[in-house]
């Protein structure tokens, strides 16, 4: 633990106390919310982002621990562990360093180099590897036994070449030393299989492709593991034989006899057909992982931007689901996203009852008193927000365009057939698209991260990492926000720390049946919500005019009685101390510190106590398209358009400019300078001015740049 501690803070650069800390806490049940939020004194103020890599380091630190258990045990029972062996199992620090050291003890099926020893060559490869005989030729007849199928000499050579070969593929330094080969200089090749040309035409770019494996961005690695998958490519990653064979070749043969000769055919055997396949699988396994993870990444880092999307807030929506021969579907909303009202429009072709639509719209914002109105930016998305925008009405109204990604896929789905059982699936996804703009958090966390269309070959990577990658980062989005006890579904609750599924459900049911919580401490009387779910989840609930106003903040209320110290010293209310602009001036954080709080705790409490419950989201800002621009043939090589980031990848970033397609923004038109990840330039959503460099009408493609 002590080796693994320190390899990490090295790492990290941090404190390998404060890594031991978290450590500690992760076996108490913590979570990382709650940990980077409320645990701070111990951890040393770790980040969220860094408790995540703790994590995932620990759990993969356990897991090499178990399989060191398991290894010992095998060991010790087929009578094969040495102290030496012993000790060096112990000392492995990673997966592959382990198997190695393994791996000669490991039962194999037969072998070329088992049916070897069964024919009673064992002791001539043991000759041939010390190198110690003057005539091989006379000394391999003594071998020979016809009944074994060994019926000359050569059979004799070749039966203990495949005993050496064998031998130098098991060499725990051979390996390491080859591997270590892979990893610097390995080349993946990408070839089309033949007579694949013309249905594999998708992957024509890695017909006849190579690169070092070690740069090969993610997005080209998965898409030619794609292609081999899909049976049009066939790819190798190694690096030249050549050279592994020369390296072994310096350790291994002493001099220059024929049994040096046999022993380099021997290892050009190991190399080749044991080695090289072995460690091929392996770097393979290891560059689709990478790839996989930095997909998953880009992804996560996607949805989060995406959930963390400025809000529009409370206000009461018209929201339109676009469409031509099926019309327009409208709901209203109330200012909490409850669905009032329905309707249906046909003010496109083919119907065009145009004066009928507008007069139906102006009706229902007078009606509900709509403050704003949210359109869907799919089919004739652009159609009627223009229309929209040419229609007087008696008030200022804001008209926004709404990503509608994944409402269909919510609209079906069991949580908005619950939702709304007596509505089809045109009403179900209009709601989803206002409320949308009404609070995306919390509209979002409904649908299937995968559905939301942010990431890239999110169907090629493996669905159990990227589950959890998701998982988390909904997680730690909806922590960072804080979530209404008193409003939120099911989805917002289960996302809470220290809640989950059941807990969620058993709080609607509470909610259900005693009304609104007007405590914390009513938390404690849901069933099954015991004190470590409660010290996990109360500070990132809120009650709003609750008992106590510290409810409706992020103070944790195992730091009330710290908070009512406060008051006292200031001869106030807590209630005078909730929402006070000058509590920070008024206070001297030291003379509140305690064994459990300390300056990083005090701190928070009183950013709290200055701005309760803050929304660590922007501020909403509307955005319009170029209204000139309908179509892709409007569009020419030099024009100026603003556009919104849809999607960013490590190939570069999707803009909509405002037509049904998205342009693409190379990375190498980000900036003058050389761009390694697009997303340290720009964000999901971010609002751009891009220019127009290229238009190829025929395959509908733009590409943008901003240099």
């Amino acid at each position: 633990m002590d080796h693994f501690l320190k390899n990490l803070s090295n790492s990290l650069e941090v404190a390998s106390r404060h890594i031991g800390q978290a450590l500690a806490l992760f076996d108490e049940g913590a979570s990382i919310p709650f940990i980077a939020r409320y645990r701070k004194e111990r951890t040393g103020g770790l980040t969220d982002i860094q408790l995540l890599e703790i994590e995932k380091k620990y759990r993969s630190f356990k897991q090499l621990q178990e399989r060191k258990k398991s290894i010992l045990k095998l060991l010790k029972e087929q009578a094969q562990l040495s102290t030496e062996l012993e000790k060096k199992i112990e000392e492995a620090g990673t997966p592959a360093e382990l198997e190695d050291l393994y791996l000669p003890f490991k039962p194999k099926r037969k072998t070329r180099a088992t049916l070897a020893r069964e024919k009673g060559l064992l002791p001539l490869a043991k000759i041939i590897q010390s190198e110690n005989i003057t005539d091989l030729t006379a000394g391999c007849k003594r071998f020979t036994r016809p009944e074994k199928g060994v019926v000359s000499c050569e059979d004799a050579l070749n039966g203990a070449r495949d005993i050496l070969a064998e031998w130098y593929s098991e060499t725990e330094w051979i390996r390491r030393r080859l591997r270590v080969l892979f990893e610097r200089e390995a080349v993946i090749r990408s070839r089309v299989i033949k007579g694949k040309e013309s249905a594999g035409e998708k992957f024509q770019n890695y017909f006849e492709w190579e690169e070092p494996a070690v740069r090969a961005p993610a997005h080209r690695v998965l898409a030619m593991i794609r292609g081999e998958t899909a049976g049009f490519l066939r790819l190798k990653v190694e690096p030249e034989k050549a050279k592994a064979i020369t390296l072994i070749l310096e350790r291994t043969v002493k001099g220059k006899g024929a049994a040096a000769d046999q022993k380099r055919l021997a290892v050009e055997d190991a190399v080749k057909r044991l080695i090289f396949p072995s460690l091929e699988t392996e770097i393979k396994a290891r560059i689709r992982q990478q790839a996989e993870e930095a997909s998953v990444s880009v992804f996560a880092d996607n949805l989060k931007q995406l959930l963390l999307a400025p809000p529009l807030g409370q206000k009461n929506v018209l929201a339109i689901d676009p469409g031509f021969r099926s019309g327009c579907k409208l709901v209203c909303l109330d200012r909490n996203g409850k669905l009032l009202n329905n309707e249906t429009i046909y003010p496109h072709p083919p119907q065009r009852d145009l004066g009928k639509a507008v007069k139906k719209i102006k009706s229902l914002v007078n009606a509900y008193k709509i403050e704003a109105i949210a359109i869907g930016n799919g089919t004739a998305g652009r159609e009627t927000e223009e229309m929209i925008k040419r229609i007087h009405f008696d008030r200022q109204l804001m008209a926004v365009m709404v990503n509608e990604d994944g409402a269909s896929v919510y609209s079906a789905s069991a949580t908005a057939r619950k939702e709304f059982p007596g509505y089809d699936v045109t009403v179900r996804g209009a709601v989803s698209i206002g409320r949308r703009l009404l609070d995306p958090l919390a509209e979002l966390v409904k649908i299937d991260p995968k559905a939301i269309g942010v990431g890239q070959y999110q169907h090629d990577v493996n669905q159990k990492l990227l589950h959890e990658s998701l998982r988390t980062t909904v997680a730690l989005c909806v922590n960072s926000v804080g979530v209404d006890l008193n409003t939120a579904s099911i989805e917002l609750l289960t996302h809470v720390s220290g809640i989950g599924p059941v807990l969620a459900s058993n709080i609607l049911a509470w909610r259900a049946e005693h009304g609104d919580f007007t405590s914390r401490q009513n938390l404690k009387k849901v069933k099954g919500l015991g004190a470590k779910a409660f010290e996990q989840s109360a500070g990132f609930l809120r009650i709003k005019n609750g008992k106590n106003p510290l409810d409706a903040s992020g103070v944790h209320p195992e730091q009330y009685a710290l908070v009512a110290r406060m008051a006292k010293a200031l001869g106030q209310t807590i209630e005078n101390l909730v929402g006070n602009q000058q509590i920070k001036s008024l206070l001297n954080a030291e003379d509140f510190l305690t064994e459990e709080a300390g300056l990083p705790t005090i701190e928070d409490i009183l950013d709290e106590l200055e701005k309760p419950g803050r929304d660590p989201r922007k501020t909403f800002r509307a955005f319009e398209f170029d209204k000139t621009i309908r179509s892709i043939e409007r569009l020419e090589t030099g024009m100026t358009l603003p556009g919104i980031v849809t999607n960013i990848t490590d190939f570069g970033a999707f803009v909509d400019i405002g037509l049904h397609e998205n342009g693409l923004l190379h990375k190498s038109r980000i900036a003058d300078e050389f761009v390694r990840h697009p997303s340290d330039y720009l964000q999901l959503n971010q609002h751009l001015k891009v220019r127009i460099i290229e238009v190829d009408v025929k395959r509908k493609r733009i590409s943008l740049s901003l240099r």
